[in-house]
């Protein structure tokens, strides 16, 4: 059922004055993305026109602009990238491993995104990999799948990767699976302060080799001893690393995926109400104990767009990334050898469709098949609906 307010109305109703409000100031990728969630699903778009194969109910169905910003184009990626991913799950426990920047790295990271966050996930990957390596611990090689977020629950900016871990690795000659304890996979102490030497010396390489900028507030970072003045004090702060209990399971691990990997800041589902005073939306405040976390806040419809928009990321920046075993070059054969060391048998290839599978809602009518009978251009509307003497019949919803 569609949201009775969704994240496009706000755009198209407080998007004009937004974009004259900060003209020159909102960067390309901002503003395709502005204008693709308000023309999503629209005559802007395109469409067809879908008639059911059984009753003859017809409908219009538009377009959707497929950015991966946009709250109601993630499904249908969603569904191909899992499909892909599910034959790389192993018969073992998973654990959820979360890190995430200290605000005042957060801050750098918003005015250098593409540079901080492949950072962040480099930094975070290379960590696990080497406490996972280290005999002390588990003394194996791991795989990682890793997404990254930026927003908090009230689209502030918060950058934190995600990663799913299996529950053990190869061992590094190649001969065995290590298991991890069912309920431990490495130390999270060790982890955090890891992560926290690593992303800081890499941190300032990129800003001895002139890759960081600064502008506004952040200006005087540009001088070198202002910048590490900047991060002594996080120098010595514990960096946490959360790690959640296993999931039940691979098909726990999927239905985690599918909630996470193809997320954008807000949903739909989550907005209440949208007129005159703002925006307002649900959001969790995790200060609060759990009984009384869910919260409701407004924010002016320009404070929304703008939050909304902290997080449109740099074009060709990959939000999904994978390491170690599960390394795109390699994951193949590192699949099959964990397989086999886990004497767990292949699992049989389904050969591919003849044609690919169609995800259309079913005819609210009778359930049947829906087959499309018009094509339209963009900013097109479709002919007259199928007359009386046509088999079609119905209206359009």
């Amino acid at each position: 059922m569609r949201a009775s307010i969704e994240v496009a109305d706000i755009f198209r109703s407080a998007g004009p004055a937004y974009r004259a409000a900060h003209a020159g100031h909102l960067s390309l990728g901002q503003l395709k993305v502005m204008t693709a969630i308000e023309n999503c699903r629209t005559a802007a778009l395109g469409g067809h026109v879908e008639a059911c194969d059984d009753c003859g109910h017809w409908r219009i169905a538009y377009n959707s602009c497929r950015n991966r910003h946009c709250p109601k184009c993630q499904g249908a990626a969603a569904r191909t990238w899992l499909a892909a991913r599910e034959a790389d799950l192993l018969p073992v426990g998973y654990f959820h491993v979360v890190f995430t920047l200290p605000a005042e790295i957060a801050d750098i990271a918003w005015q250098n995104k593409a540079v901080v966050y492949d950072l962040l996930f480099r930094a975070a990957a290379d960590t696990m990999l080497t406490i996972a390596a280290d005999p002390k611990h588990l003394g194996a090689r791991i795989g990682i799948t890793a997404v990254l977020h930026t927003w908090g629950s009230a689209l502030t900016h918060h950058p934190h990767v995600h990663m799913i871990v299996p529950g053990g690795g190869i061992a590094l000659d190649g001969t065995r699976w290590i298991s991890s304890r069912p309920a431990f996979l490495l130390p999270v102490r060790v982890l955090g302060a890891l992560f926290r030497r690593l992303f800081l010396t890499r941190l300032l390489a990129l800003f001895d080799a002139g890759k960081l900028a600064f502008f506004n507030a952040l200006a005087g970072l540009a001088s070198r001893k202002t910048f590490l003045r900047h991060l002594s004090p996080i120098r010595k702060k514990r960096w946490v690393v959360y790690a959640k209990p296993p999931f039940a399971g691979p098909q726990a691990v999927l239905a985690y995926l599918s909630r996470y990997t193809h997320r954008v800041a807000i949903s739909n589902r989550r907005l209440i109400g949208f007129d005159e005073a703002g925006v307002t939306f649900r959001y969790k405040d995790y200060r609060r104990p759990a009984a009384e976390r869910q919260q409701v806040m407004t924010l002016a419809s320009g404070e929304f767009v703008r939050r909304f928009l902290i997080h449109v990321l740099p074009r060709g920046f990959h939000r999904i990334r994978h390491y170690g075993l599960l390394a795109s070059s390699t994951h193949k054969d590192t699949v099959a050898l964990a397989r086999r060391l886990l004497g767990v048998a292949v699992p049989v290839e389904e050969p591919e469709p003849d044609e690919p599978p169609d995800h259309r809602p079913p005819c609210p009518c009778c359930g049947g098949h829906m087959t499309i009978i018009e094509a339209f251009a963009r900013w097109c509307q479709p002919r007259a609906p199928p007359s009386s003497a046509s088999p079609i019949r119905g209206n359009a919803p």
